[in-house]
């Protein structure tokens, strides 16, 4: 039996139930949300629509029209799913760790009209620019949860040595734009405001809504940037445009 840290069951609105691990940033139990997100997929509740993983967090969203005529008088639908929702969560599920995970790796161009703020980041943090792009490209980092933005992968974590405050004011960010926020890093799929650091761009798409698979990455995948040249940019943005 995987060890389950302690949780809250708790509504979501009048039609979904959140199960909460805390409000932390944390491998272990993201893992955790993971891997009962994928047990949740694999066998569904009845009356569900969507289970959404978080950092901390899962979402389970769920029909009340349709679960109505289930209920026994006096019953809540949420303590309907609650019920549900408690029971499998008592049962065995498949660590993370014991998955297979998906590897990406992302291009990403680190020259200054692609990176607005790494000559700024580099002052701030007094290390220099080359030294900011070897410690991004030399982690890999694991995609905690998709949100913002269709695609937008939270990645974690930095070095320490770069992680640094977001913006205090969001600017206009280009689509495929790479930025830190804290211990934070992630790529901006669709031209979007945003208020994170941006040391460079890639030209793959991250979201592209024909698609059978719409995101390029997935919750629970491994990430991995590589930098290229101006040249090798415009030679992939050309065939994935």
């Amino acid at each position: 039996m995987s060890y389950l840290p302690a949780y809250k069951l708790s509504p979501l609105g009048d039609s979904a139930l959140l199960v909460d691990f805390g409000n932390i940033i944390s491998r272990p139990v993201n893992d955790t949300v993971i891997s009962l997100f994928k047990k949740i997929q694999s066998t569904p509740v009845e009356g569900m629509t969507e289970v959404v993983p978080g950092y901390s967090s899962l979402a389970v969203y769920y029909d009340v029209l349709r679960l109505r005529g289930k209920i026994e008088d006096g019953q809540t639908v949420f303590q309907f799913m609650k019920d549900k929702i408690s029971v499998l969560l008592q049962e065995e599920f498949k660590p993370v760790a014991d998955t297979e995970t998906n590897m990406v790796k992302i291009p990403v161009c680190y020259e200054k009209e692609f990176a607005t703020d790494l000559e700024w980041m580099s002052s701030q943090l007094r290390i220099s620019t080359e030294e900011i792009i070897r410690l991004h490209t030399s982690n890999v980092y694991h995609v905690f949860m998709l949100g913002f933005l269709p695609g937008f992968a939270y990645m974690g974590e930095v070095d320490e040595k770069i992680m640094i405050p977001r913006k205090q004011q969001p600017v206009q960010v280009a689509a495929g734009s790479v930025g830190i926020a804290g211990k934070q890093t992630g790529v901006y799929p669709l031209i979007s405001p945003g208020g994170w650091q941006i040391i460079g761009r890639t030209p793959v798409n991250m979201f592209n809504k024909n698609e059978k698979e719409p995101t390029l990455v997935k919750t629970g995948d491994s990430i991995q940037f590589y930098s290229i040249t101006k040249d090798e940019f415009e030679n992939i943005k050309s065939r994935h445009s």
